[in-house]
């Protein structure tokens, strides 16, 4: 068996050879020809997954070790028998540590408490529930749209135009698909009142570049169109700014890396369906009230000083987020 894993994937260096032949390459460098003969595939979003790609292939299995999968056709993929696997929920505490750095450096510099405050939540699986069980805790009033989990589920969810209208900060936690890209656009944008801020920790697409041209908003952006060739203009007006790492935790990443040998493993029949990272050690969650966690977050994620480095050489996007220390959890 030939699996051809992203290089940049963590944790996973000798975990498969004794069952595989195992090859490691850069994400863009899963080609028509390299992937042809592979059985299956570790891939992250820079790799995509299309009959371009797959066609003729051997491939029968395709895990990301992302929580997104719209780099990936699954349209085709079912069609040809060919399984896939994510790592749905593997860093939503990181997300969650991002936005709450986020939501703290918002406070200082606006001088506000969270009582005073609504947080509109788009999105509220994995990362959007996590977010709302804190945020309230800390004292926000929160409002949330879902459309897919209100239709599932009846809760008590408004829709994305009540948010929009009814908010003073908004968070995205949406995955990309056909609904929700450009979710925010130039249209809807308006219904934003003046000093608002966006927060978009979900998918770059979800935002349309072209929507930011309002000036009197507060841009807090971990993901962006086009990347890693990102607006400039965009870049230089939000007050955090980085290179699509919110996620980017040791536990997040070693999570990540487990679900896909995980399953793999399930998918080949292989004796690591319950391997995980040893080198990484496992945070048990846990409550933390907004006047410790503002005092703190900035040891484990200092978005002042990562959003610096992300303004002052916008051309290193990629190597930035490749070469990422990653961040350690710890509520």
């Amino acid at each position: 068996m030939r699996i051809l894993v992203d290089s940049a994937i963590p944790f996973i260096e000798s975990v498969l050879e004794p069952f595989a032949e195992v090859e490691y390459i850069d994400g863009k460098a899963f080609t028509k020809e390299v992937v042809a003969s592979a059985d299956a595939l570790i891939i992250r979003t820079r790799t995509h997954c299309n009959r371009s790609l797959l066609e003729g292939s051997k491939v029968q299995f395709i895990a990301t070790a992302t929580i997104g999968f719209d780099h990936i056709d699954l349209d085709y993929c079912q069609a040809h028998n060919i399984s896939v696997s994510t790592s749905a929920g593997c860093n939503a505490r990181g997300v969650l540590q991002w936005v709450a750095a986020a939501l703290a450096m918002l406070a200082r510099k606006e001088n506000f408490a969270p009582k005073e405050r609504t947080l509109g939540i788009v999105g509220v699986g994995n990362v959007g529930k996590l977010v709302k069980e804190y945020a309230e805790a800390w004292g926000f009033r929160t409002i949330c749209s879902d459309p897919p989990r209100q239709k599932r589920e009846q809760l008590d969810f408004v829709s994305l135009e009540e948010v929009l209208r009814g908010s003073d900060i908004v968070t995205l936690h949406t995955p990309l698909d056909s609904t929700t890209r450009h979710l925010i656009n130039s249209e809807n944008i308006s219904l934003l009142r003046s000093g608002a801020a966006l927060i978009n920790a979900s998918r770059g697409e979800c935002v349309a570049t072209e929507a930011t041209k309002r000036n009197d908003l507060t841009y807090i952006t971990d993901v962006w169109e086009n990347e890693p060739e990102i607006d400039r203009e965009y870049l230089a007006k939000s007050i955090v700014a980085t290179p699509h790492i919110a996620g980017y935790t040791a536990q997040g990443k070693a999570n990540a890396t487990a679900l896909a040998v995980q399953a793999l493993a399930r998918h080949f029949d292989l004796p690591l369906k319950e391997w995980r990272p040893t080198e990484v050690a496992t945070i048990a969650p846990r409550a933390i009230s907004w006047e410790e966690m503002c005092t703190t977050i900035e040891r484990y994620c200092d978005l002042a000083a990562e959003s610096k480095t992300l303004q002052n050489s916008p051309e290193q996007f990629e190597s930035l987020r490749n070469d990422y220390h990653y961040r350690e959890e710890y509520f």
